[in-house]
């Protein structure tokens, strides 16, 4: 028997929260609990850590989801799927915003392209719906507290249901790992410039067959004024509105002067 899923009979907002960290990732409770201050929260989130998974939906393949409490779900797909599923098969379409995160680990300049997380919200911009990405950085230590950007959260979140955004635009939005009386207040800003190893290590595993890791040393940034990588050296909250069209304007005129 095909199981069906409904939103809740409710007058207040319909909140999605998704994430590519998976069931398990620090930041998705404290987004929760941010959001249940706002809404009626669904969750639907992978099944496993999909990390960089960027913008990719599952075509080839059957996806299953499974209920493992009331209004929370996991997915065998990646977080664009999750965004997806949550909005057209469980919330048929009723959903007035979708909150992506809260990631262990910046979302900055080009970290965009490869995100996860910024894949989510961009879906549910994709699907018409008002949407934010939040990432918090790792922290100098193994103690981990995601209360500050949570509270960020819960404040954008409800000038973003007040207020609205303009169609196909999302917000990602950078937290320093500090409490909430050392961060110096909130930078929008542009995207910056991020700086990726381009060492591929390669090794040999026990049967002898060779095998490669991509992941180098660890992404730095270029501190350009104005951008969010700049924001954040300045212990800054950083928010950047994100546009589906990548339309390169400038090179549209040039390119219509070409020989085609």
């Amino acid at each position: 028997m095909t199981k069906r899923f409904g939103r809740r009979d409710s007058d207040q907002p319909s909140i999605l929260v998704c994430n590519d960290d998976g069931v398990y990732g620090l930041g998705l409770k404290p987004l929760i609990g941010a959001m249940r201050g706002l809404g009626s929260v669904t969750v639907v989130v992978p099944d496993q850590e999909r990390s960089a998974d960027s913008h990719c939906l599952t075509l080839h393949k059957p996806l299953r989801v499974r209920q493992v409490q009331k209004d929370f779900y996991i997915l065998n797909g990646s977080p664009a799927d999750c965004a997806r599923f949550g909005i057209l098969g469980i919330l048929k379409n009723k959903v007035d915003l979708v909150v992506s995160g809260i990631n262990h680990g910046y979302n900055l300049g080009e970290d965009v392209v490869y995100s996860g997380t910024v894949a989510a919200a961009m879906e549910g911009t994709l699907l018409d719906k008002q949407a934010i990405a939040f990432s918090q950085g790792y922290g100098p230590n193994e103690k981990v507290s995601f209360t500050a950007a949570a509270v960020f959260a819960k404040r954008i979140a409800a000038q973003v249901l007040e207020r609205g955004l303009p169609a196909g635009i999302c917000l990602n939005v950078n937290v320093p790992p500090l409490p909430r009386g050392r961060l110096k207040g909130t930078a929008v800003s542009r995207l910056g410039r991020r700086i990726y190893g381009t060492k591929i290590t390669g090794r040999m595993d026990p049967r002898g067959l060779e095998y490669f890791w991509l992941a180098g040393k660890q992404v730095s940034g270029i501190s350009i004024p104005g951008t969010d990588v700049a924001a954040i050296e300045e212990d800054k909250i950083t928010v950047t509105p994100l546009h589906i069209d990548a339309t390169d304007n400038a090179m549209l005129q040039g390119l219509k002067k070409w020989d085609l």
